[in-house]
């Protein structure tokens, strides 16, 4: 392999011990909003990339995977979903992906964070393609936990687009038991929800599996997965829950018949196999979560390396 060049370098942190590093091109936007520090940095490797408290987010060469791992998996395993709430997801990507889907009427979506809302719909448009132009999105800077708390309205989906929940950030009580119980109550029958939920390495599977059992606290079908995302320098994980569909249930030649049927546009990552594919976690990784008993909480948050 060739010696590395004399770029300048940025270096995501995945721990105190380990980290990723991206030969960068330049930086694109610095600021320190009201919650986070937001970057946009051209690296050499992956283009554009979004930087929120010095962790990758997205990447402009591989983001398509992360959001159709998010969105699709979800969307599909609902019947007939028409009504979305998103949680974060600044970018505009994951509701890019939402109205790829026919059936859908309605799409809520609520940042806490306007300035990194409003800096990637001016520097980021390849992420969120005029989505938010959208007549079918609406946007609202506010808490969305205190949002789902107060309002009456029901979702099919809801999907939770936000960073891990590292000790003193903004995010944690979006993890919690008490905030699942609180998506429940807000979900129609067949509801379901999809979220991010940490790398799925080895040495760090804390993340992945406490959320993983405090999802099943809640609900009654939780279903674990992972991606690979090359940008972020490790396996990732996702977790999908319900009320009562099961995506597991779902054979790939039925995936790739609704995904014909009822998704505009053609799809880059997610199709049949991969569906029936990403729940089949290793052995290790499927012995970790089950022996897990850590429940985030409210008043016991999960600290994690940020």
């Amino acid at each position: 392999m060739a010696e590395p060049k004399n770029y300048k370098w940025f270096h995501d942190f995945l721990s105190p011990e380990e980290g990723h590093i991206h030969g960068l091109e330049t930086i694109l936007y610095s600021r320190q909003t009201k919650f986070q520090k937001m970057e946009i940095m051209r690296t050499k490797s992956y283009g554009d990339c979004l930087v929120l408290d010095g962790k990758m987010q997205s990447s402009e060469v591989d983001e398509f995977i992360y959001h159709e791992a998010l969105v699709h998996p979800m969307m599909l395993t609902h019947p007939n979903p028409k009504r979305a709430f998103v949680v974060g997801g600044g970018e505009g990507a994951t509701i890019r992906e939402i109205l790829r889907h026919k059936s859908v009427e309605y799409v809520l979506m609520v940042d806490i964070d306007q300035e990194v809302v409003e800096s990637c719909k001016e520097l980021l448009p390849a992420w969120h393609q005029g989505s938010f132009e959208d007549p079918r999105v609406e946007l609202r800077y506010l808490d969305a936990r205190k949002y789902l708390e107060e309002t009456k309205d029901m979702y099919d989906v809801i999907i939770i687009d936000i960073s891990e929940p590292v000790e003193e950030g903004p995010a944690y009580l979006l993890y919690t038991k008490e905030f699942y119980s609180i998506v429940f109550n807000r979900l129609t029958k067949n509801g379901v929800i999809s979220l991010q939920a940490g790398t799925t390495s080895a040495n760090a599977l804390l993340n992945f599996s406490a959320v993983y059992q405090t999802l099943k606290t809640v609900f009654p079908v939780v279903s674990p997965y992972q991606a690979c995302i090359p940008s972020f320098g490790l396996p990732w994980g996702f977790a999908m829950a319900s009320k009562e569909v099961d995506p597991q249930s779902l054979s790939p030649q039925s995936i790739d018949e609704k995904i014909g049927r009822t998704i505009k546009g053609e799809l880059q990552y997610y199709h049949g196999e991969i569906h029936q594919g990403q729940f089949l976690l290793p052995k290790h990784i499927r012995q970790r979560i089950e022996k897990t008993e850590r429940i985030i909480e409210d008043n016991t948050p999960l600290f994690t390396y940020h």
